[in-house]
């Protein structure tokens, strides 16, 4: 009985790895689909909102020598806006405008006027930010009590006006003007003319015009 020759150790390796090389592009691809499987198990999952593009601050359309006006559910004019050009942004709601000029009817049936460089109006034009050179005046008016509110101007480079509760706030420096003369400065202020309360903020400095003698 003759002995089987034994291998040399370079065929054992040689002969081990094409065994190996049999079942290599099976587990190459269970490789390939453990892998896949934990991708898609850690990847975190998005929501529709998140799908969606997150909005831009870019107009959605443009108005050139435009009007707008506001009705209040009476029926009554509240305001009107006239602009050189708008711009609306779907984003914030807000319409920008260049050199607005704006006129708002009071409760009391008095008329407060606004022009500036640039305004920014919301939805519903209760709100209203003035930037640059902003002037607001209210012209005077006999309440039913009797009393009688002079004619007041108000400048700044900031002013936010709030339509509903009658409101003007800034707080950059101010100058108004009131009557026939009386007139202050301050850093900032807060006005309410249902109430009748002004406060100035800062530097406050004012001047006072002694009242006319009745005759």
């Amino acid at each position: 009985m003759s002995a089987t020759p034994s291998l040399s150790l370079p065929m054992r390796v040689r002969r081990v790895w094409d065994r190996f090389a049999v079942y290599l592009p099976l587990l190459l691809m269970g490789l390939m689909a453990m892998t896949t499987y934990w991708l898609v198990r850690n990847t975190p999952a998005m929501d529709e909102a998140q799908l969606e593009a997150a909005p831009r601050h870019v107009p959605d359309y443009f108005m050139r020598d435009f009007s707008v006006k506001v009705f209040g559910e009476d029926g009554k004019l509240k305001s009107e806006i006239v602009g050189l050009e708008g711009r609306h942004f779907p984003d914030t709601d807000t319409l920008e405008i260049d050199q607005p000029r704006i006129r708002l009817l009071g409760a009391q049936g008095r008329t407060t006027t606004a022009v500036a460089r640039r305004g920014l109006i919301n939805a519903d034009g209760s709100e209203v930010q003035l930037f640059g050179q902003a002037v607001v005046i209210r012209e005077a008016n006999t309440h039913a009590q009797g009393v009688v509110s002079p004619r007041s101007e108000l400048q700044s480079d900031f002013l936010h006006l709030f339509a509903n509760t009658e409101q003007v706030r800034s707080h950059l420096p101010v100058v108004l003007v009131r009557g026939a003369g009386d007139r202050f400065t301050a850093d900032g202020m807060d006005y309410d003319n249902l109430d009748r309360v002004m406060q100035l903020k800062g530097r406050v400095h004012g001047t006072l015009q002694p009242p006319k003698d009745k005759k």
